[in-house]
């Protein structure tokens, strides 16, 4: 069906043209330069100099980490699993982007040590909210003191239960199109569940970050055995010809895609 024109808020129309000619700066300098690295490694190990040097150098001049962030970034380094946590760069532009469209309610599906919650939770007015959403509240545990020390432990709502059970549950208490944001990392067999029910609660012109499209560059030839990948290309694949929204697939970190409801 045709995709509806000019139906997003100005603040979105704006944010989207601007990702769109960063994606297409970045496509023209990966072809001057075949050499550059897209994206960083979702670990500190980006900050030692291990990526592209003018990448590196993106990253010197771009990022603005709160204390707090850079004290739990290096707590979940040395976690065994501290690959899982979201780079530096993409949970700065997450945040950015709640900033941009005046988000006060964001859901969070995958929250681990807390480090993307308490980004976004930094830039949420004081009544705003992150209802994290995550199955595993040993990792939530390494985050909890320093969201506490940031001031902002009021407006992470965790809830420790499968994210389709929460979803649920705010569907069913009548806070559908109610969430200004909502952001999608955890399991992958389960992403367009999570996507389908985001969309039911996100308000028109709300976005719906969704993380790990790119799969390390597996989805280019998903194996038939590996359901993670089958399911993130399916999706993508579904994304592009949805007419309920506008997308933007970034290579940052190991790919995101921006979803803006229309």
């Amino acid at each position: 069906s045709e995709m509806p024109l000019l139906s997003v808020p100005k603040e979105v129309a704006v944010g989207t043209a601007m990702l769109g000619i960063a994606f297409a700066t970045g496509v023209l300098a990966g072809k001057k330069y075949p050499s550059l690295v897209f994206g960083t490694p979702k670990s500190s190990k980006s900050f030692i100099g291990k990526s592209s040097p003018l990448w590196q150098y993106i990253l010197d001049h771009s990022l603005r980490e709160h204390p707090i962030l850079k004290k739990l970034r290096l707590l979940t380094a040395e976690h065994p699993w501290g690959r899982m946590m979201v780079s530096c760069d993409q949970a700065q532009l997450m945040a950015n982007l709640v900033k941009l469209i005046k988000a006060k309610k964001v859901i969070e599906i995958g929250v681990f040590t807390g480090y993307n919650a308490l980004n976004m939770a930094l830039v949420l007015p004081d009544n705003g909210r992150v209802i994290a959403c995550d199955i595993n509240e040993d990792y939530a545990k390494i985050g909890k003191p320093l969201w506490k020390e940031a001031g902002v432990e009021h407006k992470i709502d965790l809830r420790i239960k499968p994210a389709i059970q929460t979803l649920d549950e705010l569907l069913a208490s009548g806070e559908a199109e109610t969430f200004d944001f909502a952001f999608i990392d955890a399991d992958k067999e389960s992403y367009n569940e999570y996507y389908e029910k985001c969309l039911r609660l996100i308000k028109k012109g709300g976005i719906i970050a969704i993380d790990n499209v790119l799969f390390s560059g597996k989805v280019l030839k998903p194996r038939k055995d590996d359901l993670a990948v089958q399911s993130i290309h399916r999706l993508n694949e579904k994304l592009l010809r949805d007419a309920r929204i506008s997308i933007s697939m970034l290579p940052m970190g190991d790919g995101v895609t921006l979803a803006f409801k229309l």
